[in-house]
């Protein structure tokens, strides 16, 4: 983006350098009506209002805007002061100034410009005898000129918009990644640390031949968390219902919560097993990490899953693993909720 904001800028320079050419017109009638000491102040005249106009444009990049007014007026004035020594000439400069003074004014304010300064080049030189020669010359280049810079103004005022849109974009995006990134490390390690929690738990109340199968699934969910932040970071995490039934149905055993869990996902639509899956997980996570249950209890319909406990309950509230899973039940066009159920526990169901 900023390659392209240099590439406006050069090319508004470079138009600009190309409008100096109207400074150098009227050079010909300080040359041909001025003399002596007239002569030098009325190329000394046009130096300022090259210089002024150069002004205004780097005013203009820069969005000096109350000193691209004041360089505004001041070309004015300095133009004012040459009319007598170039006579006629002077009106090209109008060229210059009225584009410089349109290109900040509304549409109707710029039409009313054009049209000043495209019949001041005709009027002015009748009502004080100048040659008229140049004079509708003089007030097709206004129009056209004028029309020129609106039109590169409007485009680079576009392509700065633009840029400012590409930038919005590429700040949302940058958030909405940090925020599935977040959302899946909580998801993905908040299950698998809590397996890996309650099976080191169990380890050291069993046998040692026991014991080290229990160490060794450890060591195989630690493998495996590493594998989901990986994947979580590549953006290509892989949930199913099925995995997710059966890693729960492991869960709850080693946290010693019987488990009513279906055997079977044929009931469930391809489209939302995985949906179906991250829900398992969060909701069995939850039952081990909270609950205090005796049973968990997951139900499976088409567009439906449940997973009940019936531990302690509590309040209904929020926490981040709930707010991803309801980012992600919204996205697929289905309704959350999670509360206490009766007579006792605590129900987390999503309807797709």
């Amino acid at each position: 983006m900023d390659e392209l904001r240099g590439l406006d800028d050069r090319r508004r320079l470079l138009l600009s350098l190309g409008m100096l050419c109207y400074p150098f017109l009227a050079a010909a009638g300080v040359n041909q009506y001025a003399h002596g000491g007239g002569l030098v102040a009325g190329y000394l005249l046009l130096v300022a209002i090259s210089a002024c106009y150069l002004g205004v444009v780097i005013a203009s990049m820069r969005s000096a805007w109350r000193m691209y007014w004041w360089l505004v007026a001041l070309m004015t004035v300095l133009a004012v002061l040459l009319a007598p020594l170039a006579r006629d000439m002077v009106l090209i400069l109008a060229a210059v100034i009225v584009p410089s003074m349109a290109a900040r004014a509304g549409a109707r304010t710029a039409a009313a410009l054009v049209v000043l300064g495209a019949a001041a080049c005709v009027l002015v030189p009748r009502a004080v005898g100048w040659s008229t020669d140049g004079s509708w010359y003089f007030a097709v280049a206004v129009v056209f000129t004028t029309l020129l810079v609106l039109a590169f103004s409007r485009t680079a005022r576009a392509n700065q918009e633009l840029r400012e849109a590409r930038a919005e974009v590429a700040r949302l995006a940058s958030e909405a990644e940090r925020n599935r990134i977040a959302r899946d490390l909580h998801d993905l390690l908040g299950h698998s640390l809590t397996a890996i929690t309650v099976k080191s738990a169990l380890a050291r109340r069993l046998e040692p031949a026991q014991a080290r199968a229990e160490m060794e699934s450890v060591e195989q969910l630690a493998r495996q968390a590493l594998s989901d932040v990986r994947a979580a970071v590549s953006g290509y995490q892989d949930v199913t219902l099925a995995g997710e039934l059966a890693k729960g149905r492991e869960l709850l055993r080693a946290a010693g919560v019987a488990a009513d869990l279906p055997t079977a996902v044929d009931a469930v639509p391809p489209q939302r097993q995985e949906l179906f899956g991250w829900v398992v997980r969060e909701g069995v996570t939850n039952v081990v990490r909270h609950a205090r249950a005796g049973r968990c209890t997951v139900e499976l319909t088409a567009s439906t899953v449940q997973v009940r406990d019936d531990g302690v309950g509590g309040p209904a509230g929020t926490g981040s693993g709930l707010d991803g899973l309801r980012t992600r039940v919204t996205a697929a066009g289905g309704v959350l909720t999670a509360g206490p159920a009766q007579p006792r526990g605590w129900c987390l169901r999503v309807a797709v």
